[in-house]
């Protein structure tokens, strides 16, 4: 390993808007095992499917209504 580097010429990370944020949120068991079952079901993991769901919401300026 050097024990300096040049980043006179590095470029920014294109995707680096794209990361995700780690954050806590409390969901009701029902809706959780919902996602879980669907995760069984689609092999993709059910924080994927979650976060999936919130981004087609967005996407689709869907509003909640109570």
């Amino acid at each position: 390993m050097r024990e300096e580097y040049d980043f006179a010429e590095a470029v920014k990370n294109p995707y680096a808007k794209q990361l995700k944020k780690q954050i806590t949120i409390n969901i009701n068991e029902d809706v959780l095992d919902c996602f879980k079952s669907m995760a069984v079901e689609t092999g993709i993991p059910y924080k994927t499917l979650i976060n999936l769901y919130l981004l087609d919401c967005k996407n689709n300026s869907r509003k909640i209504h109570f």
